[in-house]
């Protein structure tokens, strides 16, 4: 399965006898899959096999989904509610004996909430279920294009984390072949440090010097972050070949990224390994910003 992203849009209308419906399906970046379904009055039999659909061909993303169904054809039936206006009659004619008015006028009296009822004809079931089904139909094809949509955007954003990966790997090569990492180098700035701590006037015995000596080596070792950098890239660059709903993996790996190369910055003491660092800091941040809109 190619690699996904997380943001798409879709649509797809039709109709089927005097209905007419469209789709609409939009999707952007979400921690897991929250389906938001926004249905017409009286649709709600279309809810299940819609979030039972998207849950078998979605993995993650924020998914806003709405429909929107016209009846054409439909004549309104006007029906006069006989028991509400016999109430109001006999009201009016009440009150007329108790005050001098001009009699209502007959739009004003059917005019009165209540009193008409406008609706539509009842609609045949057999033609209302054709048009569910219909509809349940639209859905699934409106989704199997948002699917392919955020596919081809996930193809694109793969191609980049590809050359973002390929920088991060150029740079942690670069800062494996150092000069600053040669023990020759290494050895000429302990010296230098331990004549600096010598020349604070301090007295310090053999034991504490080799200790600082120790410490100091130590920290001017990149070799772990080195081989975990490697191994961090070439995990991204495997889950990129085999594609998938890989975000939340490939997001773990670029903090991990992240780790390595802040590490590798913190114990540089040459001008040329902390450019190396920076840049590869940079390129970390590049590629952990893409890998948020990868499902």
């Amino acid at each position: 399965m190619p690699l996904a992203s997380m943001t798409g849009f879709a649509r797809s209308q039709g109709s089927a006898g005097s209905y007419h419906w469209a789709w609409e399906l939009k999707s952007v970046n979400g921690k897991g899959l929250d389906l938001r379904l926004r249905l017409p009055q009286g649709w709600d039999a279309i809810e299940v096999p819609a979030r039972t659909s998207a849950a078998r061909q979605l993995a993650r993303g924020n998914v806003s989904a709405t429909l929107n169904v016209e009846r054409n054809g439909a004549l309104p039936a006007v029906r006069v509610n006989e028991e509400v206006l016999a109430a109001l009659l006999e009201t009016i004619r009440r009150i007329a004996k108790r005050v001098d008015a001009s009699p209502p006028s007959l739009d004003g009296i059917l005019g009165l909430k209540g009193v008409m009822e406008i609706t539509e004809t009842e609609e045949n079931a057999g033609d209302r279920r054709a048009a569910e089904g219909a509809v349940a139909r639209g859905f699934e094809a409106a989704l199997s294009d948002l699917v392919n949509a955020r596919r081809n955007e996930g193809a694109a954003l793969a191609r980049v984390l590809e050359t973002r990966l390929a920088e991060i790997a150029r740079l942690t090569a670069a800062a494996e072949a150092s000069p600053a990492r040669a023990p020759e180098a290494i050895r000429a700035r302990l010296a230098e440090q331990v004549k600096s701590i010598i020349g604070t006037g301090e007295k310090l015995d053999s034991d504490r010097l080799y200790q600082e000596a120790i410490l100091l080596a130590a920290r001017a070792d990149v070799r772990e972050e080195i081989d975990r950098l490697k191994a961090h890239v070439e995990a991204a660059q495997k889950l990129l070949s085999e594609g998938g709903p890989a975000g939340r993996k490939l997001d773990f790996l670029a903090q991990e990224l992240n780790r390595e190369s802040n590490t590798l910055c913190a114990k540089s003491n040459d001008v040329s390994l902390t450019a190396i660092g920076l840049d590869l800091k940079a390129a970390v941040d590049q590629f952990r910003e893409q890998v948020q809109n990868i499902e």
